[in-house]
């Protein structure tokens, strides 16, 4: 069972979802990073395999980044949809 699955007790969600794996919410503060720049985030779900973070504006937010969650993990990411603020990520 991975991390994520652990934490959320192995409890399969009753929604249908296009996720390979469970998500668990969380409210961590991250920072996407790329061409040596820097954007705030907030990260809102985590998973093993992804997540979904909320930007101030999505604008100018490449396909791919690396993002840096609070506890100094750092992840590279590809953006796989976008919605106003909200950003879901696929860990590379």
């Amino acid at each position: 069972m991975t991390p994520i699955a652990s934490w959320l007790g192995g409890v399969k969600s009753s929604m249908n979802e296009n996720r390979i794996g469970p998500r668990k919410r969380v409210l961590k503060t991250g920072a996407i990073e790329f061409r040596g720049g820097v954007i705030d985030c907030t990260v809102r779900n985590l998973s093993d395999t992804g997540a979904a973070l909320s930007v101030e504006s999505p604008v100018g937010i490449p396909t791919e980044f690396n993002l840096i969650v609070s506890d100094q993990v750092k992840r590279m990411c590809r953006v796989v949809w976008r919605k106003e603020n909200r950003l879901g990520v696929a860990f590379s």
